[in-house]
């Protein structure tokens, strides 16, 4: 076992020690560089499967709220060394700043820049203006306004996600007559470029180097998934 296998077994498995504040949640995201937010489809592995039991959702009688996780997303990204957005098979996650230059350059071997006045470029092309938008906005200044169009035009957002060409900068939120935040709030969305630089998403490997590398990472990081499982994270 190996010192990665070792401290996700040690720490983080189902039954060990857990995570109860968001300094231990930049650790861990740091320690074994892919974190999917929620179920991963592996048993444990995930942030909210890691979190102690007094840090999971709680909802009120009043119909309030309160998961320590969606609150503690934000400090992580802002100040965790990290990139969050939709990672993992759609699904979002955390990336360390150590790996992201090798999901980056795999990923976008696999899905090249969009074609010029394509919906997808477009969309690329008003964050790059604007240099960050929530989603809403950013909908509104592709277009996407008629009846319908939100699943539609989040369905690309979430392709140029997997494709590590559009990342989470922060997250906004609602706020009542009291200046209180409330709700789940919005992705304020922009480039890794924009972001972290475009130094960060350069890589001197291959991108087939990049995949086995990863792939080779998170065999030994998480022995008892099945290959089928490793590779929809990566893939």
């Amino acid at each position: 076992m190996n010192r990665l296998n070792d401290f996700f077994q040690s720490k983080y498995a189902e039954g060990k020690e857990q995570i109860h504040s968001c300094p231990e949640l930049i650790a861990c995201i740091g320690e074994l560089g892919f974190l999917p937010l929620l179920d991963s489809g592996i048993a444990g592995f995930s942030a909210e499967a890691m979190m102690a039991e007094e840090c999971q959702f709680v909802q009120f009688d009043d119909g309030s709220w309160e998961w320590p996780l969606w609150q503690w997303k934000g400090s992580a990204v802002r100040e965790g060394g990290c990139v969050y957005g939709k990672f993992f098979a759609g699904k979002a996650g955390f990336v360390s700043l150590d790996w992201w230059p090798d999901l980056c350059n795999w990923r976008r071997s696999q899905h090249p820049a969009p074609e010029a006045d394509t919906i997808e470029d477009v969309i690329l092309q008003t964050l790059r203006e604007e240099g960050s938008m929530i989603t809403r906005e950013l909908r509104a200044a592709c277009g996407f306004t008629g009846p319908k169009m939100r699943s539609k035009f989040d369905g690309y957002v979430t392709r140029l996600q997997m494709a590590c060409r559009i990342v989470t900068e922060d997250f906004v939120y609602p706020t009542d007559k009291h200046g209180r935040e409330y709700g789940f709030g919005w992705s304020l969305l922009t480039t890794p470029e924009r972001l972290h630089g475009p130094a960060a998403c350069q890589c001197e490997r291959t991108p087939e180097e990049s995949f086995q590398r990863m792939t080779h990472h998170l065999r030994h990081l998480l022995p008892e998934a099945a290959e089928r499982q490793i590779a929809r994270l990566v893939k």
